[in-house]
């Protein structure tokens, strides 16, 4: 339909995977598996519900009537019992005990979590994919000298890999924090209106039943435990902690694709390149890094979402107040679903950048020579120069050369001038060794090595080797 807003995290950008975890269909079914999970359990620990009555609820948990949902919704002004009496019309046999005991949250909040629990397993499925193939990329260029920058202007070198590395570590913090959060799950459970579990002591008048009940239908949707304390809704703190993590793989893909954006201007590395693709309307010639700049586009929207989960948990009264249920409704779905947007569109690009290695080695010996006059000038003084009139040398030549390149546009002359002056007592030899692009790389390719033998391998042994991204746009 074109004549209402669409949401394009869904129509655009979003996986088909991630949008359905977040659909109404995987929702409002698992709403249902959970009526039926406490069905079962009721009925295993005696209530008088027979076995007919479970089948028919197993058999009608697809057969949602939106339309039939949304006209018991205007009536009742109540979205879950528009679906607990709408499911009693397909499953009449069985509308008399669905929902017996529960309140709005069993389903409402357990159901949040199975969504989160799955969008989770999805988002570290291609978080492991991407940090495997950075990993792959920095280890093939771990050797290749680049210039470095502090402050963005030219600081001694480092080598791409190693650049590289500095993503790949940031990832795997992500992924480990965001594992955690994930491992932390568990289901509100079984707890009734306030958590206090009155309805079903009333039900059982038998503790040691509640706690079996609740354990019954943790195991049957997946989990281990429930929250021990809960009051109307789990604690809102979780949706922080999820938000928070995802918020803090955005602002990771923020920073690593600002670096490829600055690589792509400087024309050392490319993000992939369709044979169609246009640039600019205007300016046919332009490669424009755009995947780079919709993940950073995406990523600012996931940081500061995650402020909702902040402000819904510190403004909750007591055991619940609803001012957290619109908020929740947008902003987990959809921070769920930009993150996995962004994380498709890295491994599209991770998998396809382009090295330019001789515009690395131009813009590198555009700057070296400034920093290889201290390597000079201490192998000079070794050779019994004098060091206060050899820097005094440097400081003529360095200042020469700078007007040279930036007064003139020229080329940086510096170490010739240095093997012109007599007063080094270099050999040409000498200078040249002194300023090899792989003297000034310090440890980084041992680190690259390290980084990746101790700290990443470790946590790829099951990573999705064939995952593979069809991107809609």
């Amino acid at each position: 339909m074109r004549n209402k807003y669409e949401n394009p995290l869904t129509s655009r950008y979003a996986s088909k995977e991630m949008s359905y975890i977040f659909s109404d269909d995987h929702k409002f079914q698992t709403f249902r598996k959970l009526w039926i999970a406490l069905a079962k359990a009721e009925r295993e620990l005696g209530l008088p519900i027979e076995e007919e009555q479970i089948q028919e609820l197993e058999r009608e948990v697809k057969n949602i009537d939106y339309d039939r949902v949304a006209e018991i919704e205007a009536q009742t002004r109540h979205d879950v019992m528009a679906h607990i009496k709408a499911y009693g019309e397909v499953a009449p046999s069985a509308k008399g005990i669905i929902h017996w005991g529960a309140t709005s949250c069993f389903v409402t909040d357990n159901t949040d979590l199975i969504l989160m629990r799955d969008g989770l397993d999805l988002l570290l499925k291609k978080l492991k994919v991407l940090i495997k193939q950075v990993r792959d990329f920095a280890l093939e260029y771990k050797d290749l000298p680049i210039l470095a920058y502090t402050h963005y202007q030219p600081a001694q070198p480092t080598t791409l890999g190693k650049r590289a590395s500095l993503w790949l570590y940031d990832l795997y913090m992500d992924y480990e924090e965001i594992k955690r959060v994930r491992n932390r799950l568990r289901l509100r459970g079984v707890k009734g209106t306030t958590g206090t579990q009155a309805s079903f002591m009333e039900l059982f008048d038998d503790g040691d039943k509640v706690d079996t009940l609740e354990e019954l239908v943790v195991k049957a949707m997946g989990f281990d435990k429930a929250y021990p304390v809960t009051g109307q809704t789990y604690s809102r703190k979780v949706d922080q902690e999820v938000l928070a993590r995802i918020s803090s793989l955005a602002q990771t893909m923020h920073k690593m694709t600002n670096d490829l954006r600055m690589m792509q201007h400087q024309k050392e590395v490319e993000e992939p390149y369709e044979k169609g693709q246009i640039g600019s309307s205007a300016m046919a010639y332009k490669r424009n890094p755009m995947r780079s700049e919709r993940i950073s586009s995406l990523a600012k929207y996931v940081i500061q979402a995650a402020g909702n989960g902040a402000l819904v948990y510190a403004t909750q009264w007591f055991e619940r107040t609803l001012d957290d249920s619109a908020n929740r409704r947008i902003s987990i779905g959809e921070t769920f679903l930009a993150m996995d947007a962004i994380l498709d569109i890295a491994i599209n690009v991770s998998q396809g950048l382009v090295v330019h290695e001789k515009m690395i080695e131009k813009n590198l010996k555009a700057e070296l020579p400034f920093m290889a006059t201290e390597n000079i000038l201490m192998e000079a003084v070794k050779k019994g120069g004098d060091r206060q009139e050899l820097h005094e040398h440097i400081r003529l030549h360095s200042q020469a050369t700078a007007a040279r390149v930036k007064d003139e546009g020229l080329d940086n002359d510096l170490i010739q001038r240095i093997m012109d002056d007599k007063a080094f007592g270099l050999t040409e030899e000498e200078i040249k060794n002194l300023t090899s692009p792989e003297k000034f790389i310090g440890r980084s390719p041992q680190q690259v090595e390290r980084l990746v033998k101790e700290v990443i391998d470790p946590i790829l042994e099951d990573v999705d080797q064939d995952y593979h991204v069809n991107l809609q746009v």
